[in-house]
């Protein structure tokens, strides 16, 4: 009798880092289940994306959920008035919380991916976060994961009963961004699929300027390769 693969919730944002914890999951075994978010960002091209990625993986299903937090604002990705930061290089991102933090984001979205999680009986969710290469972003640190982990396991019928444990997967963490692009080329990502950019153009093409683009950009070049999706 054929074994049946254990399911997974990959958090598919459509941009470079989920595709490769997706790309992660699936060679891990796992059948993959994505999720993604229109939430009323200015880069809602990613959405397409992910939708191509998820086509591309062949995930079990992939589900989009809309939810608005332009209605709070407070970000520069949710805010048109706000505008996004840009450099001439990676080296000039600064160190503080830039206004491209969406406040709660992660935790809205791993709250959604943990009740569904607990309907599809699967004790494992994914999320491409990375605490190197980013922007500063508070929920992309290992503690905050850590204490996601626990608070989800004392919050569903599932994990109190005893039935399961969730496992929160952050495989891209301690990686760079040329480490990430190198283990999902190995593992065939076609990162021509995916959208990074905060501020793309309305025809999906990249800024190049933004902190997600100048990242993306060092990641490729210190792996000696070109970015394969197009600029502006």
């Amino acid at each position: 009798m054929m074994s049946v693969p254990t399911r997974a919730i990959v958090l598919l944002s459509g941009g470079l880092d989920s595709a490769t914890a997706a790309a992660i999951a699936r060679d891990q075994g796992f059948e993959v289940c994505a999720l993604s978010f229109r939430y009323g960002q200015r880069h809602a091209v990613e959405i397409e994306r992910a939708a191509k990625i998820a086509s591309f993986f062949q995930v079990a299903r992939h589900v989009v959920i809309d939810i608005n937090l332009h209605q709070f604002g407070g970000s520069a990705l949710t805010d048109r008035h706000l505008a996004v930061p840009k450099s001439d290089s990676a080296d000039d991102i600064g160190s503080d919380i830039p206004i491209t933090y969406v406040p709660a984001r992660n935790t809205i979205f791993l709250s959604f991916a943990l009740a569904w999680s607990e309907v599809l009986k699967a004790n494992d969710i994914f999320i491409g976060v990375n605490s190197l290469d980013y922007s500063g972003y508070p929920d992309c640190r290992p503690e905050y994961i850590q204490a996601f982990e626990a608070m989800a396991n004392l919050a569903t019928k599932a994990n109190v009963a005893g039935h399961r444990q969730t496992r929160i997967h952050t495989p891209l963490i301690s990686w760079t961004k040329a480490e990430i692009i190198r283990k999902g080329l190995e593992l065939g990502v076609d990162y021509s699929m995916t959208s990074s950019c905060y501020d793309p153009t309305d025809d999906g093409l990249a800024c190049g300027h933004c902190d997600s683009c100048l990242l993306r950009l060092r990641g490729f070049e210190q792996n000696g390769i070109r970015d394969p999706i197009k600029y502006v």
